[in-house]
C-alpha cells in the first residue's frame, strides 16, 4: 500500500525518529541527527519560502529554518504524532524569532516588540469586527489586548518603526521640503577646545611662573616675541627658546611622557 503524504518533501522517517530516540548521546546518535536533518532539510527550505517576501535574504532564511529543524529532530518524541505536526511549528517559530530579533533597522528591546504585536492583533481583530468605525481608539485597543494605554502608545509607536529613514528623505512640501541631513545638528568646535585646554592644564600648572607669564602673554595676549622679550627683560631669542621648551613640557605632560619618564 502506497502512503501518500501532503507534501513531496515529507519522508517516511519514522522508524529513524524511533531509533533516534532510543539511542544515547555520541557518535550513532549524531549520524541519525545528519540522516533525519537531510531527509526533512526540503520541508525547512519551503516553510523558510513562504518569508522571502519580508526583506530578508532566502539563503540566510534557509540558514534560520534549518536551525529551527535541528531543534525540532533532537526534541521530537515519535510516540506523540507525526513529525510535521512538531516540526512545522518549531521551524515557523525559529522563523518568526528570526524577524522578531533581527529584522529591524535599530534595535528594539524585546518588550516593546511585543506590545507592538499585541497592539497589531488587537487592531485586526476590532477592525474585522462588523460595523466597527475606521481606527480604534488607544482606549480601545488597550481593553482588546489587556494593556495600559501607555503600552498601547508604544506599541503603537514601534508600528511605525520597523524601518528607518534615509538621510535623504525629503521633509515638507515638495516645494520648500528638506532632507532629514538639514534637521542634523554638528558637532561645537568648542568641545575640541575645551578637551585641549584641560588637558594642557596640568602641564601648564608644572611650570615656572616667569614661563607660564611667557606663554600667556604669547598666546593669550598675542604679544609678540620682541614686546615680551622687553616685558622681560631678557633677549628675543631666549623668549624663543623658553616657549618652545614650555610647550613641549606641556605637550609630553599631556601625552602622559613626562608620567613615563618618571617611573623609569
Amino acid at each position: 500500500m502506497t502512503i501518500r503524504h501532503a507534501h513531496d518533501d515529507a519522508p517516511d522517517t519514522e522508524q529513524a525518529f524511533r531509533r533516534l530516540a532510543a539511542t544515547p548521546v555520541g557518535r550513532e546518535r549524531d549520524v541519525l541527527v545528519e540522516e533525519l536533518v537531510e531527509a526533512w532539510l526540503p520541508m525547512a527550505h519551503r516553510i523558510a519560502g513562504r518569508f522571502r517576501n519580508k526583506g530578508e535574504n532566502l539563503d540566510d532564511l534557509k540558514q534560520v529554518a534549518a536551525l529551527g529543524l535541528v531543534k525540532a529532530i533532537e526534541r521530537y518524541d515519535p510516540d506523540r504524532g507525526a513529525f510535521p505536526s512538531y516540526g512545522v511549528p518549531t521551524i515557523t517559530g525559529e522563523l518568526r524569532r528570526h524577524f522578531r530579533d533581527h529584522s529591524w533597522d535599530v534595535h528594539v528591546p524585546r518588550r516593546v516588540q511585543e506590545l507592538r504585536n499585541k497592539v497589531r492583533v488587537a487592531h485586526q481583530d476590532l477592525m474585522n469586527q462588523p460595523g466597527h468605525p475606521a481606527e480604534p481608539g488607544v482606549d480601545e485597543l488597550a481593553v482588546q489586548a489587556g494593556l495600559t494605554s501607555d503600552e498601547v502608545r508604544d506599541g503603537m509607536e514601534a508600528l511605525e518603526s520597523h524601518s528607518s529613514l534615509s538621510l535623504d528623505a525629503e521633509i515638507g512640501a515638495a516645494q520648500d521640503g528638506y532632507s532629514l541631513a538639514d534637521t542634523l545638528g554638528a558637532a561645537d568646535p568648542g568641545f575640541d577646545l575645551i578637551a585641549d585646554r584641560e588637558a594642557a592644564r596640568g602641564g601648564l600648572e608644572k611650570l615656572p611662573e616667569r614661563e607660564r607669564t611667557i606663554l600667556y602673554l604669547r598666546f593669550f595676549e598675542d604679544m609678540s616675541q620682541s614686546r615680551i622679550a622687553e616685558e622681560i627683560g631678557v633677549s628675543q631669542m631666549h623668549i624663543s627658546r623658553l616657549i618652545t621648551r614650555s610647550c613641549e613640557q606641556v605637550r609630553a605632560h599631556a601625552l602622559g611622557h613626562d608620567t613615563a619618564r618618571q617611573a623609569a
